[in-house]
């Protein structure tokens, strides 16, 4: 708050109390009053004058300076009315008052935005389990079928079962916690039910696929990791080069961390694109060109990732090769349980 601006504000005072000066000091000389008694009450007036602004002025500066401080200060600017003392001025605590109903009302707002959005997970997560009964139905009688399903329609039921999966975990991304279970697994494990999950996939597309030094333990929730590593996996069969194409998966065992790196010779990745690919919906220019991206896969992998206390990473070269790292770290507080 600056006095300059403060003073520009109260003009108006300042001009009607020096009119109403200058009508006394006018009235003194018609009644002939003593000319230093005059300058004695002028002087007595101006600075009453003075002194009100200046009382006026700090204590409101000390109320808005502390006001603006702490919204600067709070990640949460909307409780900054907690961190104020109530104001000794009627202005002040107008303002305060207005502040607290514009917050509640915003808090009432947002609370009942909430309970929409969570009604609406709710129901997307419900129909999404309800989805996957008939859909397992029909994959199941297809198979049983005497006529054994040719690889496009198993395709097809594929990519239908990943995208029902995709849109179950984008729902519970936000509120992991509370689906997912960590404890000891096994990764060669989960890399072998990832690659017989996309097994038709890599035939199709003439991929070799290379398993290497994944003996290792890892603790994770099982369910989220296989759908992380098969958004990875799906997304280099996507990219693929025409010919003598690989997606290789192998192990980093180190002293705190073990790596996990899944290794493609696809199209890879621009450099304008790279900082963006786990950013929701981006698809980069390579989705552009497939046209079969949503640029969810890794989005939803990446906040799976930070839920689970893991770390992925990706870097990658246009038209030579993707490397995706998913970082564990090593628990010794699990060592110790065992």
């Amino acid at each position: 708050m600056k006095l300059k601006k403060y003073l520009q504000d109260k003009l108006y005072v300042i001009g009607i109390y020096s009119l109403s000066l200058i009508l006394i000091l006018l009235m003194l000389l018609a009644f002939k009053v003593d000319k230093q008694l005059i300058i004695a009450i002028s002087i007595i007036l101006v600075f009453t004058l003075v002194i009100l602004l200046l009382i006026d002025y700090f204590r409101k500066k000390k109320f808005y300076l502390d006001l603006l401080g702490n919204i600067e200060q709070l990640d949460k600017a909307y409780i900054v009315l907690e961190t104020l003392k109530s104001p000794s001025f009627y202005e002040g605590q107008l303002l305060c008052e207005a502040l607290y109903q514009i917050n509640k009302s915003m808090n009432e707002n947002v609370l009942m935005q909430e309970e929409q959005l969570l009604d609406n997970k709710e129901y997307i997560e419900m129909w999404v389990h309800e989805v996957k009964k008939p859909l397992a139905s029909l994959v199941l009688n297809l198979n049983n079928q005497k006529k054994p399903l040719d690889r496009k329609t198993k395709n097809i039921l594929k990519n239908l079962e990943d995208c029902v999966d995709q849109v179950l975990y984008y729902v519970r991304s936000e509120n992991a916690e509370k689906d997912y279970f960590i404890n000891e697994v096994k990764l060669e494990q989960i890399i072998k039910n990832v690659g017989i999950r996309n097994i038709d996939d890599l035939l199709d597309n003439k991929i070799d696929f290379k398993v290497e030094n994944v003996n290792y333990k890892v603790y994770t929730d099982s369910k989220w990791l296989e759908f992380i590593l098969n958004q990875i996996i799906n997304n280099s069969i996507k990219y693929k080069k025409d010919d003598n194409s690989y997606i290789k998966i192998y192990g980093d065992n180190r002293k705190d961390t073990f790596t996990l790196i899944i290794e493609d010779n696809g199209i890879g990745i621009s450099k304008s694109d790279i900082k963006q690919v786990f950013d929701k919906t981006f698809t980069g220019s390579n989705g552009r060109k497939r046209r079969t991206s949503t640029g969810m896969g890794l989005y939803i992998a990446k906040n799976l990732c930070k839920k689970l206390g893991h770390k992925i990473e990706i870097e990658s070269k246009e038209n030579a090769y993707t490397k995706v790292s998913l970082v564990f770290s090593k628990n010794k507080y699990y060592d110790v349980l065992k």
